[in-house]
């Protein structure tokens, strides 16, 4: 079984969730809305644990085919048991070819360090992409869950462990002393 994160065309996202739960090959999935105010989201995402690709479960369910899909190889996650509803946030991250591997392991060990640091980050998991079953541009995909969107608006945004940590990592007007002081991308991250 493969863990997947799709982007929605739409934010159909009870069909969607139906289908991950109706198929053969299909152990879960589910789907939800991009909350008002989300950045870089196309409406919706949807999680699938399968031995079928999304664009398979989709098709099979007569439903419009994913935007994006990356096959998630894990590296690292920590579980929190929550009731009720909770907030997820999924950050799909491009590395940019020809990183040092050092400099990639730096970007994973912070942000892995970041539940340790900020309370408020219930489970998560990072994961690389798996480029044999889906190539593509993405390299990475931070996940984290919230029980709710305070604790991702406030302390997750506010903490310093995020903006001095991680921040520095997305923010073009920190030069990186080991790769020059060019202006541009702390992380060899791409858009």
């Amino acid at each position: 079984m493969t863990r997947w994160v799709a982007l929605l065309p739409d934010d159909n996202t009870e069909a969607y969730s139906k289908a991950a739960i109706a198929g053969p090959g299909v152990l879960g999935g589910s789907a939800a809305a991009d909350l008002p105010g989300s950045f870089g989201g196309t409406g919706a995402t949807w999680d699938v644990t399968a031995d079928r690709t999304p664009a398979d479960i989709a098709a099979e369910a007569g439903l419009p085919e994913p935007l994006d899909t990356v096959a998630l190889a894990q590296v690292r996650a920590g579980y929190v048991s929550l009731r009720g509803p909770r907030v997820k946030r999924t950050l799909l991250l491009a590395v940019r070819p020809g990183t040092p591997g050092a400099l990639v392991g730096q970007l994973e060990a912070d942000l892995m360090a970041m539940p340790e640091h900020i309370s408020t980050i219930r489970s998560w998991s990072l994961s690389t992409v798996d480029q044999t079953l889906t190539p593509s541009h993405w390299t990475h995909v931070w996940e984290q869950e919230y029980a709710d969107v305070q604790g991702l608006t406030g302390e997750y945004l506010g903490h310093p462990f995020h903006w001095t940590c991680v921040d520095r990592w997305f923010d073009g007007e920190i030069p990186r002393r080991d790769r020059g002081a060019a202006p541009g991308p702390r992380l060899p991250l791409e858009p």
